[in-house]
């Protein structure tokens, strides 16, 4: 590997902070558990409907896992920066007008984070007054994930900010090493010439 690609390397591992990995590994982790639980209850609800004895209380914990897993999600898109927004406008521009495009979407996204927080907030508040069936716990269990998505999103956002504004928004991805291809030796002919 060249030396211009050893330091295009070691600067793209700088461009996320190491202790915000284990936080996106574990939110990959809940997310993959709530799709893999929300399958399980979907299809245990079907079943069980299907033989005439159905379990009830599947639909709150299908309810549960849809609405944890579709904000956790939503978090890791946005670490991953796999989120919706103007990627080929942006990717377009090079230096300071990408930088004030890069700022400016990012800003929008914190606006939705903010967003999330204080009305999720709210919501989960008042779902203290309604209750779910047939268990009878508060719906504030289920509105509780809006805002603790809306503070991982704002605090992926502002890591993509500071580390944008240090590193540069244009980051092209590692080249690929080829597999170096060797040429295959004959086999020596055995007993001799003929």
């Amino acid at each position: 590997m060249a030396i211009a690609d050893r330091l295009l390397l070691q600067r793209q591992r700088h461009l996320k902070w190491r202790g915000f990995d284990a936080l996106e590994m574990i939110l990959m982790i809940i997310c993959g558990f709530t799709l893999f639980g929300f399958s399980l209850s979907v299809s245990l609800d079907i079943i069980t409907r299907t033989v005439g004895h159905p379990w009830l209380w599947l639909q709150e914990v299908t309810s549960t896992l849809f609405v944890y897993g579709i904000f956790a999600g939503t978090a890791v898109a946005t670490r991953r920066n796999d989120h919706l927004y103007l990627t080929a406008f942006a990717e377009a521009l090079h230096g300071p007008p990408r930088l004030a495009v890069e700022i400016a979407i990012r800003l929008v996204v914190l606006a939705v984070a903010g967003c999330l927080v204080y009305f999720g907030y709210a919501n989960f508040l008042r779902g203290f007054g309604s209750f779910r069936l047939p268990s009878n716990t508060p719906i504030a269990s289920l509105y509780a994930a809006i805002p603790l998505s809306g503070l991982l999103i704002a605090l992926f956002t502002v890591e993509q900010i500071v580390n944008g504004c240090r590193n540069g928004f244009d980051h092209p991805e590692p080249p690929e090493e080829t597999p170096a291809i060797t040429a295959l030796e004959e086999p020596a002919s055995r007993g001799g010439a003929a």
